[in-house]
């Protein structure tokens, strides 16, 4: 977080809305990536090359802007069982709650789906719980 600014943050929360707002308006999609790569090689051939185009933005993003400014640095400070065992768990918390946090975060609030307030605010109870215990009773102990 060392190259936070309020105007980065807004441009980059414009960029999320209006992306997701047109996927919504174009083909009545919602922008949960869980669900976009889920279904990702199940779905029907026509409904598959957005899918694909939506993916392979997100993985191009980052290069586009490498060409425009240095990338920050990035450390995983965790081990290799440790990175398994959380994406399992996020994986696991995604299935059961029916969606991420793309897609209940930012487009189920938007729509001010109730469930996805519940489900934010379960996301977001989680993750401080979670970073609790690491600190503060796992590392402590």
């Amino acid at each position: 977080m060392t190259t936070f600014t309020p105007l980065s943050s807004l441009i980059g929360g414009l960029l999320i809305g209006f992306s997701t707002l047109l996927l919504i308006r174009w083909l009545g999609q919602i922008a949960g990536i869980s669900s976009i790569v889920g279904q990702l090689w199940t779905a029907t051939a026509g409904d598959r090359g957005w899918r694909f185009a939506f993916v392979a933005g997100l993985m191009m993003a980052p290069l586009l802007y490498a060409l425009v400014t240095p990338l920050p640095a990035m450390q995983i400070v965790t081990s290799t069982p440790g990175l398994i065992v959380s994406g399992l768990l996020v994986g696991f918390g995604t299935r059961l709650g029916s969606g991420c946090t793309s897609g209940h975060g930012v487009c189920g609030l938007s729509r001010l789906s109730l469930r996805s307030l519940v489900a934010t605010l379960m996301f977001m109870l989680t993750a401080m719980l979670m970073v609790w215990l690491v600190r503060h009773v796992l590392v402590a102990g």
